[in-house]
């Protein structure tokens, strides 16, 4: 006989599905940042270039290019929220996944770059980033998660 505990959802330790849904947010994160930087690039009429996307030295706010590029993060941390919210649909796991898509575009950005990210703004912006896309993450997945149940599968009776 199987022993209720009174949870909702299983908490078994997967670690197959929780790489397979970091990778998936890894890859929703670099191409809706693709996506945005590809758009706003096409707005300024400036070139195409991978710096847009890890040189920390792109992101500033000196020009109508650097304000773009922050703009194509800032959307692109709502997009992130969206497939946060598609993949995990989880509130408390909201804030992990976050935190861990953050922390590898950070190892990634030191990798292109060479050396560690030492601009305030980038830190600012990337800060920003990860508190929009959990906050926003979490308010789709409450709201999923707080949707009524029906009780009955039949049809309603008129009484």
């Amino acid at each position: 006989m199987k022993k209720l505990t009174g949870q909702f959802r299983s908490t078994t330790w997967d670690p197959f599905l929780i790489i397979c849904q970091i990778i998936s947010l890894q890859c929703i994160m670099y191409f809706g940042l693709g996506l945005w930087i590809f758009l706003v690039d096409l707005l300024a009429g400036s070139s195409r270039s991978l710096d847009h996307l890890f040189k920390y030295q792109e992101i500033h706010i000196h020009d109508f290019d650097g304000k773009l590029i922050i703009t194509a993060f800032v959307l692109n941390a709502l997009t992130s929220a969206l497939g946060l919210w598609f993949v995990v649909q989880r509130t408390k796991q909201c804030l992990d996944f976050s935190a861990t898509m953050h922390l590898f575009h950070l190892l990634a950005c030191w990798g292109y770059n060479g050396h560690f990210p030492a601009s305030p703004l980038w830190w600012l912006l990337n800060g920003a980033c990860l508190t929009i896309t959990c906050v926003c993450a979490e308010f789709l997945c409450m709201r999923t998660e707080l949707q009524a149940i029906p009780l009955s599968l039949g049809p309603k009776a008129d009484l």
